[in-house]
C-alpha cells in the first residue's frame, strides 16, 4: 500500500527530471574540464543521448539507477519498489529494452556509446578515466 495520497504521489512524481539532473551535470562539468566539447540532448539520434560529440561519433547516457534498470547486484539505487509491482516491473522493464535498441540503434549508424550509471559517478577520479579513455 502506498502511503502518500494520490495527490501527493503525482506531485513527487512531477518533479522527477529527464534533463539536466545532478549526475548529468556532473558528468558535463567532468567532461568539460579536461577539454571536450559536446552537443546536449540531439534529438536527431536515437534515444536523445544526453552528451553528443559529432566529430568522434560518441555519445554519452547518464542514467538513473532505479529508472534504466542497472543490473550490477552491488547497486543499491536499482531496487524495486515496495507497492505496485503490477504497473513498475513493466514499465522499468519497457524502459530498459528502449534503451538497448536505442544503442543498437546508434551502434549501426557507427556511433560508440557509452553508458554512465548514476551509482559510479560518486567516485570521480575513476568516472573521470573512464570518460577519458572512452573519448580519446
Amino acid at each position: 500500500m502506498d502511503t502518500l495520497e494520490p495527490t501527493e504521489r503525482s506531485r513527487r512524481m512531477s518533479l522527477v527530471r529527464s534533463k539536466n539532473t545532478a549526475p548529468e551535470m556532473l558528468v558535463r562539468h567532468l567532461v568539460h574540464g579536461m577539454g571536450y566539447r559536446y552537443r546536449l540532448h540531439t534529438c536527431e539520434l536515437p534515444g536523445s543521448p544526453d552528451l553528443v560529440f559529432p566529430r568522434r561519433h560518441k555519445a554519452i547516457f547518464v542514467h538513473g539507477c532505479f529508472w534504466h534498470r542497472h543490473g550490477d547486484p552491488a547497486c543499491k539505487l536499482a531496487r524495486l519498489p515496495k507497492t505496485k509491482l503490477d504497473f513498475w516491473l513493466p514499465k522499468l522493464e519497457r524502459n530498459r529494452a528502449r534503451d538497448q535498441e536505442n544503442q543498437d540503434h546508434l551502434g549501426a549508424l557507427g556511433w560508440d556509446v557509452l553508458i554512465v550509471w548514476e551509482c559510479r559517478i560518486k567516485d570521480r577520479t575513476q568516472m573521470e578515466s573512464t570518460l577519458r579513455t572512452f573519448l580519446g
